[in-house]
């Protein structure tokens, strides 16, 4: 699995694919630390319908994560890595948002 996940992202050693493995745990792990200081400030709490914590996960902690990412990605010494999955990333989603109608 992991020489296929390699393959796939261009990594070299299995070193670098330890550390680009910490950098999403680090990130995920800080997420939920992020998620339990968040909520009860944006005023959600067990009884707020679902829809409205998808949307504040939507519009908060999705790009919180990314920073994330970025962040520890930088301090683990793979933030060229992390940086273009991002650009990838943006690029798609801007896609969903931009009209291909051609003339």
């Amino acid at each position: 699995m992991f020489e296929k996940l390699k393959e796939k992202w261009g990594i070299r050693s299995n070193w670098q694919m330890i550390l680009i493995m910490v950098v999403f745990s680090l990130a995920g792990s800080s997420i939920v630390w992020v998620r339990r200081l968040a909520f009860p400030i944006m005023g959600i709490q067990e009884s707020t319908p679902f829809w409205i914590k998808f949307l504040a996960w939507l519009a908060v902690f999705f790009p919180t994560y990314q920073i994330m990412l970025l962040v520890f990605g930088f301090l683990l010494g793979q933030f060229p890595f992390f940086w273009e999955k991002e650009k990838k990333m943006v690029k798609a989603i801007g896609r969903l948002f931009v009209n291909k109608k051609k003339a």
